[in-house]
């Protein structure tokens, strides 16, 4: 099962390496090829709020959080994508 909820407002997405991040602070997933998304990544590093999902790995999805942080992941954005939509089915249902 792809999310998860901690409290019943709360919904949570796998990002991969037994990681999750909260669905409604999702501004954007984009992912890393360009040189805009780079200079994002370095930006955010350099303020301190990128935060690394990868475990190491090569980096495949970045996601903007609404507070600023860049979150990123090793996990590509067209296998994260589905997961969203899947949760935005499931909160229109009930």
């Amino acid at each position: 099962m792809a999310v998860k909820s901690v409290a019943e407002n709360v919904k949570f997405i796998s990002i991969g390496g037994g990681n999750a991040i909260s669905v409604s602070r999702i501004v954007a997933v984009v992912t890393p090829d360009s040189a805009p998304a780079k200079q994002l990544i370095q930006e955010s590093r350099s303020k301190g709020l990128l935060v690394d999902a990868t475990s190491g790995k090569k980096t495949r999805s970045i996601f903007i959080m609404d507070s600023d942080h860049v979150v990123i992941s090793a996990v590509a954005a067209e296998t994260v994508l589905p997961r969203l939509e899947e949760n935005d089915d499931k909160a229109n249902e009930g």
